[in-house]
């Protein structure tokens, strides 16, 4: 008997799944233009999402920020313990597909009708199987599917945590670059506008100077200390963005870092056709996956509307005695198949089905807004990577231009040949074009990691990023 239960087993095993009424899955086109907005440069290079961190980065000291915050960045943990969170999921769906096989035993004793009202006793032992679902509509199949995409979805979502995480380790890195060199100009500017001071002061001691003059240069010499104490805070605050990120303090032992000038990264990073590229980003791939566990939950939805049969059944040996339980002749076995098909159910399956069918069209709607989403991102950093050059050197040019100017103006003050009024507003404006020229040259080094990161640059497994 217990080989009939076998074969019942194995062609229930067998007849799972036969069927899915879930709809053919075909990708949707990518609602964007076939080029890059911004794309204004031909260049050739490695593939940024085959590109690791390590070979991307060439500071040392940022390559180790980098690794400290993939170890213990909380965001990054969570989207990992996420994905083991849908993986179990995942297992539990994929359990359902075959039987679950118990063993059991059983002792019972009480009064017998057919021993004429005598106490009997009835001992049981042996391996059943319980409520076993036949899928022949692809139901628990489809259900299982959903689950395996959403796993995969979550596993694209680490990737793109931990891409988002390298990113934003470099900009905030390179940030503190730009306040440190701040700092430096705005020092410098401090000094000057101190002894601008202290020479007004002494020519309109002597009746040489204004007091409207002494009141703008002591007007301007506060505005400096003003910005070297908002400066030291963005410092400061740029600072504890970093330690959040790398989840931990800074650490002493840390290597010498680069310079914000000699920051070297790889440029030319070919941006290649959307179609290519945006299937590469784990953010749109997670968006597929979600796509695709609303279509197979569609089948789920359909399969509802069919008979759903089940299989329970036992096989073992049972005895009156218990020294009995396991002697020749005592097999025992149930097989128990049942078969319940809907009738009325008030409009639930309908209504699960139209559920469905609405979820799958948000999903398409967020898969391509995902698509639309990434190539802007891809769109203005290209824009940014074409432009930058051009406007760091400009930048560079007018400042030289407002040093000389500054000098020149100081100069004819110093021997009497120009007012006051032409050294302050030069010193203004070197200050200006001074601070701008920082901000420019941390905005193109920026800018470079922002066309590795929307290309897809940054994930390399776990095992590369503990080093």
């Amino acid at each position: 008997m217990s080989k009939r239960l076998a074969l019942s087993v194995v062609m229930s095993a067998a007849l799972a799944g036969c069927m899915s009424l879930a709809p053919k899955y075909e990708r949707p086109a990518a609602p964007v233009p076939e080029r890059f907005s911004g794309d204004g440069t031909a260049v050739s290079g490695p593939v940024a999402s085959d590109l690791e961190w390590q070979s991307f980065f060439a500071d040392e000291r940022l390559k180790r920020l980098i690794g400290i915050a993939l170890a213990n960045n909380r965001d990054l943990r969570i989207a990992a313990l996420n994905m083991e969170q849908a993986r179990a999921a995942a297992d539990i769906r994929r359990a359902d597909l075959w039987p679950t096989v118990n063993a059991g035993a059983n002792a019972s004793r009480g009064p017998s009708a057919a021993a004429g009202g005598a106490v009997t006793s009835l001992y049981t032992v042996g391996l059943a199987v319980t409520g076993y679902e036949l899928d022949f509509f692809g139901r628990v199949r489809n259900l299982n599917d959903a689950a395996l995409a959403q796993y995969l979805a979550t596993d694209e979502a680490r990737k793109t945590a931990q891409i988002s995480l390298i990113a934003q380790v470099a900009t905030t890195y390179l940030n503190l670059l730009a306040d440190e060199q701040l700092l430096e100009a705005t020092k410098q500017t401090l000094v000057s506008r101190e002894e601008s001071l202290k020479l007004t002061r002494l020519k309109f001691d002597n009746g040489a100077a204004s007091e409207l003059d002494f009141r703008q240069a002591e007007s301007l010499h506060q505005a400096a200390r003003v910005a070297f104490a908002q400066q030291t805070r963005q410092r400061a605050l740029d600072e504890n963005a970093l330690v959040l990120l790398l989840g931990q303090g800074l650490p002493a032992d840390l290597p010498a870092g680069l310079p914000l000038l000699d920051q070297r990264m790889v440029a030319d990073l070919p941006a290649g056709i959307p179609s290519e590229v945006l299937v590469r980003r784990p953010d749109v791939r997670a968006a597929e996956q979600a796509l695709i566990a609303a279509n197979a939950n569609i089948g789920a939805a359909r399969a509802a509307f069919f008979p759903r049969i089940t299989l329970t059944g036992s096989v073992g040996t049972a005895s009156s005695e218990l020294n009995g339980l396991f002697k020749s002749g005592s097999a025992a076995w149930t097989f128990a198949p049942s078969l319940t098909l809907p009738i009325f159910d008030a409009g639930r399956n309908s209504a699960n089905l139209a559920s469905a069918k609405v979820g799958r069209d948000i999903a398409v709607a967020q898969y391509e807004r995902t698509i639309q989403t990434a190539f802007r991102e891809v769109s203005d950093a290209l824009a940014g990577r074409a432009t930058f050059t051009e406007q760091l050197q400009a930048q560079q040019a007018q400042t030289a231009a407002e040093e000389a100017r500054y000098r020149l103006a100081d100069l004819r003050y110093r021997n009497g040949a120009s007012s006051y009024l032409d050294v302050l507003d030069a010193q203004r404006a070197l200050f200006t074009a001074q601070q701008a020229l920082v901000q420019t040259q941390a905005q193109q080094v920026q800018n470079l990691v922002t066309v590795y990161k929307v290309l897809g640059g940054g994930w390399t497994p776990p095992a590369d990023t503990a080093r």
